[in-house]
């Protein structure tokens, strides 16, 4: 299995698949590679690298302090300096996303666009406290089959999922042990995401507006409760060439492969190939 090993030598798992346009996919806060299962088949010309954040999935625990969006940003660009790749798309999941406005703010001249899958600048409370609830804790749950069950009735707002699906998400999330489920990462993240008490996540419109000039998509959830409509028309009101889709019948996060998902990849992939045959912006 490829690793590649950090500045501060950690052991960071990823895959690299694929030939064309290198696209580095990364997952959400507790996930890991293979939030991307259901969609990279369907990216033809892509090479998609997925990476396991520290201290999720394959990669090393390294502790909470290193877990934030700095470091993982660091993490991003070290395994394109491994790879060899120069700019890359980013595709980034909920947290994943919140890395790529951090590398369009400090390391722009290694993208050439980002899509960020139901986040923004603003991450909704209501959203946070969901998240709150079930992080760096194991589910009640003892099997892969008794979890996927428990979370088609859970997640409701999501439409027209088979069984299979949520079988899948949760084999990814979680492993099956003769003890019970145990999670495939870090319990100790849930030390680094939860803000002081009484305090709040701040908005981060300058990490967005760093995006300037960079292609970029937003797909959103039709019942996010971390991308709200109103941070989603704010977004387009800044951005108005962004790409945008809402998908019907999905909360936090959509799968990826869905039509309104799909259309509004292979758009933005269309154009970050454009930038990648151009040269590179001026830097002011």
């Amino acid at each position: 299995m490829p690793h590649f090993t950090t500045g501060d030598g950690a052991q960071l798992h990823f895959t690299d698949e694929g030939e064309g346009l290198p696209v580095l996919a990364l997952a959400g806060l507790t996930r890991n590679g293979g939030d991307f299962d259901h969609v990279a088949p369907l990216l033809p010309g892509v090479r998609l690298i997925r990476l396991d954040a520290r201290g999720r999935g394959r990669s090393d625990f390294t502790g909470p302090e290193t877990y934030n969006v700095w470091q993982e940003a660091k993490d991003a660009t070290a395994l394109l300096d491994h790879l060899g790749i120069g700019r890359a798309a980013l595709l980034g999941t909920s947290r994943g996303g919140l890395v790529g406005m951090v590398l369009a703010a400090t390391a722009k001249d290694r993208l050439l666009g980002v899509a960020l899958n139901d986040v923004g600048p603003v991450i909704e409370a209501r959203g946070l406290v969901v998240i709150a609830g079930y992080l760096g804790r194991r589910p009640a749950q003892r099997t892969w089959d008794e979890a996927a069950r428990a979370r088609a009735a859970l997640w409701s707002h999501f439409r027209d999922v088979p069984h299979e699906r949520w079988l899948h998400e949760v084999r990814n999330h979680y492993e099956e042990t003769p003890e019970g489920l145990q999670l495939r990462y870090d319990p100790r993240l849930r030390e680094a995401f939860l803000p002081p008490e009484g305090g709040e996540f701040p908005a981060l419109w300058p990490f967005f507006e760093a995006l300037d000039r960079l292609p970029v998509a937003v797909i959103r959830g039709e019942t996010s409760d971390i991308l709200s409509p109103e941070t989603l028309a704010e977004m387009r009101r800044r951005r108005p060439d962004m790409i945008v889709a809402e998908v019907p019948g999905r909360g936090h996060v959509p799968f990826l492969d869905e039509p309104q998902s799909l259309a509004a990849l292979h758009a933005w992939l269309d154009l970050c190939r454009e930038a990648r045959g151009a040269s590179p912006a001026p830097v002011d």
